[in-house]
């Protein structure tokens, strides 16, 4: 497992991202101190027995009422 401090795997994200997925899970440090995991979708779903397609469609906040901002009925006005 390679470790990255934060500002380095914010630069090299895609990097990153394509180590964990080929490699092995990815450690990111902040001011020396481990702060995340980065692992591929698949350990993911292995390790916890769900995908994170079937997490969020659970809904698990689903008592969080979202407001419409707008009447998606009537078009926008827009000054040109």
């Amino acid at each position: 497992m390679k470790t990255w401090q934060l500002q380095d795997a914010k630069s090299k994200f895609s990097q990153v991202i394509n180590l964990a997925v080929n490699d092995s899970p990815q450690c990111v440090t902040k001011s020396g101190k481990v702060v995340a995991y980065i692992v591929s979708a698949e350990t993911y779903e292995k390790e916890h027995g769900i995908s994170l397609k079937e997490i969020l469609l659970s809904r698990p906040h689903k008592d969080i009422e979202l407001e419409i901002m707008r009447d998606r009925e009537e078009p926008r006005e827009l000054e040109l």
